[in-house]
């Protein structure tokens, strides 16, 4: 057990025949003793320095560990977001090709429609044209025939016995 200020000031030598001078031995113990005080005083002072740094070192210390902690669930956090923005890009895209393939199809086949409505539009031209040429050749081959010779003949002269009956009543007047 260590010496205390008090310890070495209540020592007391026992006394011999030629012993020391007892003032020289109180002045030099009296040095010791404030000597010593002033030792333990700041051993005191030091211990309890450490002491606080040692707390402060735990402090740091654990402030320390939270953001080694907070930094990688920032880690984690950061790849998660990360991985989800790519996920949700390759959803956008995806969907994007699924609207674009939509949108071709349906070009596509309005397309083939609209080529299907031509090809019949020009059938029924086709044949409205024909029967249209035939109508006008039978027309023609009438207006050719003799049989409308004969009726414009006849016709013809019916007008001109008309004519001439109604001539011979014009005279009389």
């Amino acid at each position: 057990m260590p010496l205390t200020p008090l310890d070495i000031h209540n020592k007391e030598f026992t006394r011999g025949f030629r012993g020391y001078d007892e003032d020289e031995v109180n002045e030099f113990l009296d040095q010791v003793i404030k000597d010593y005080e002033s030792v333990m005083q700041e051993k005191n002072e030091l211990f309890t320095k450490v002491n606080e740094l040692e707390e402060r070192l735990e402090h740091f210390s654990n402030i320390e560990e939270t953001l080694n902690k907070s930094i990688l669930v920032a880690q984690e956090s950061a790849e998660e977001v990360k991985r989800n923005a790519q996920k949700e890009s390759q959803l956008i895209i995806k969907e994007a090709e699924k609207n674009a393939d939509r949108i071709i199809n349906d070009a596509l086949n309005k397309s083939r429609k609209i080529e299907l409505e031509i090809e019949e539009l020009k059938k029924q031209a086709s044949v409205y044209r024909t029967r249209f040429k035939m109508l006008i050749e039978a027309q023609l081959e009438m207006l050719h025939n003799e049989d409308w010779d004969e009726v414009v003949d006849t016709e013809n002269e019916e007008e001109s016995r008309e004519s001439v009956h109604t001539g011979e009543s014009r005279q009389v007047d």
